[in-house]
């Protein structure tokens, strides 16, 4: 099954969130889940993180929510709220 992870920052977290990005980036290299792909919501202008989006394959919610536990910019509190929704893919244009 594909699910979005979506999480919002919570504000001026933007120190805390490059403090345990490296320990993120190790993590989600190694993750006991398949990552389809992951990045970082920006403002607008794209000058900002405003917070990440994650699309994974999992067999369900409860190994969504195991890798969620354990992800480093989550155990440092970066969001502010987060949601974890089944997603049912119907077009992919990636070349």
């Amino acid at each position: 099954m594909l699910f979005c992870i979506f999480g919002i920052d919570k504000p001026n977290m933007g120190e805390t969130r490059a403090k345990v990005m490296p320990a993120h980036v190790e993590y989600l290299s190694n993750a006991p889940i398949k990552l389809v792909m992951s990045g970082p919501l920006t403002s607008d202008d794209g000058d900002a993180i405003v917070g990440s989006l994650y699309v994974v394959e999992a067999e369900g919610r409860a190994a969504i929510e195991e890798f969620c536990e354990n992800d480093p910019l989550i155990q440092a509190d970066v969001w502010e709220y987060s949601q974890i929704r089944a997603f049912n893919k119907r077009v992919d244009n990636r070349d």
